[in-house]
């Protein structure tokens, strides 16, 4: 049973942005809020643009349901802005969504706490690198998520264009091996991790287009792995979110290796919450419809940057 202390306070779902994802944020947003008033919580929907701070004012919300996906609202930004203006919130902090959403920063981290995360280079300005490991090699963007701005490179001929597409997107860019394997998915709700999902894109990579049309990509729940490899699988993905610092529903992404080796990739603060993504996928197979999904994410608001008490 959800404990319910939001119930009569007016709760903002904030989507939109500015982001390359704002469509999919409207969405999530949309979903959200539709799940929250037919729980029957005083739900407003607030879309984010550059006069954001009066509309919270405006507003009087007494919580945020973070929906936004990408910059300036999975990055830390949005969750500053809410830490001045004591409005507690959902998901993760201020610094663990900075972190994860920067993935180079997030790659040092996991391999200080010795997580298992593909080998990379982040090559410098009009450098073309010669990475020290072996094609197929994966080129994105240090901040987008979404696979914006991805490629698969195959040989060195074409590594520089695909270091120039990411360049459009960040000014830094991770070149990363790629991990032949299944693609694996692991959400973390309440502390716990849900079901391992398994990601079977009919064409090609995961790739937006896989990810956002209809009929592109199968997901196994649970996935095609063994007990022992699931649990091992899920203490991977459960070790990379403390690291980081996160706090409420997160997303992790990971490769299992021909070998069978788990190799995290990124952690998603914000992960997208249609009735048709993955954590509400992986939520229903162990009985949490969407309702009670996005009200277990909405009780944990809260601020993480405690007022000073001197």
């Amino acid at each position: 049973m959800v404990n319910r202390r939001w119930r009569h306070k007016r709760i903002g779902v904030l989507m939109g942005g500015i982001s390359h994802e704002r469509e999919v944020s409207l969405k999530t947003g949309s979903a959200i809020l539709k799940a929250l008033q037919e729980r029957e919580y005083q739900a407003v929907g607030i879309e984010v643009s550059s006069d954001i701070v009066q509309r919270l004012l405006d507003e009087q919300i007494d919580a945020a349901f973070i929906a936004l996906h990408g910059r300036w609202g999975e990055d830390g930004t949005v969750q500053g802005l809410l830490e001045l203006l004591r409005i507690p919130y959902t998901g993760s902090g201020v610094l663990a969504s900075a972190l994860a959403m920067h993935k180079i920063k997030a790659k040092e981290i996991f391999l200080y706490h010795d997580i298992p995360t593909p080998e990379f280079i982040t090559p410098h300005e009009e450098e073309l690198p010669n990475p020290p490991f072996p094609p197929p090699w994966v080129v994105k963007p240090a901040s987008e998520g979404s696979t914006i701005g991805v490629d698969i490179v195959m040989e060195n001929k074409g590594l520089k264009e695909a270091i120039r597409n990411a360049r459009g997107y960040d000014q830094q860019v991770l070149v990363e091996r790629f991990i032949e394997g299944k693609e694996l998915t692991v959400g973390i709700l309440a502390e716990k991790p849900l079901p391992v999902i398994e990601i079977v894109p009919h064409v090609g990579f995961y790739d937006y287009q896989a990810k956002y049309t209809a009929g592109q990509t199968e997901y196994l729940c649970p996935a095609r792995i063994s007990a022992q490899k699931k649990d091992e699988v899920q203490s991977v993905c459960l070790k990379a979110y403390h690291a980081l610092g996160c706090s409420g529903c997160a997303r992790v992404d990971l490769r299992l290796s021909e070998e069978e080796k788990p190799f995290v990739i990124e952690v998603n603060t914000v992960p997208g919450m249609t009735e048709t993504s993955l954590v509400p996928k992986a939520a229903a197979h162990i009985g949490i419809t969407f309702p009670q999904l996005v009200a277990t994410i909405l009780e944990e608001a809260s601020l993480k940057v405690e007022e000073s008490r001197g």
